[in-house]
């Protein structure tokens, strides 16, 4: 299932597999909130992969964060 979200002023796709047992509303405010404190807060590995982002991919609790550069992409604890 693909939907969209809003990050820094575009849109992101987000990839859920069908795996996931918790809501998709509730892993989406998960993921929302968790990338709004790592670009205030994260470290500058981090906030390097989320101004390059152009997708997530979202496997259980893990978020996958794609960015532009392959070497930047990171996973991401959603729990």
């Amino acid at each position: 299932m693909r939907m969209l979200i809003t990050f820094q002023n575009k849109l992101v796709p987000v990839y859920f597999t069908t795996e996931n047992k918790q809501p998709t509303q509730k892993v989406l405010r998960l993921l929302t909130s968790a990338l709004d404190l790592k670009i205030n807060k994260g470290k500058n590995a981090l906030k390097k992969c989320l101004n390059s982002l152009i997708s997530i991919e979202i496997k259980g609790s893990e978020a996958i964060l794609h960015s532009f550069s392959e070497n930047d992409s990171l996973a991401l604890s959603l729990y």
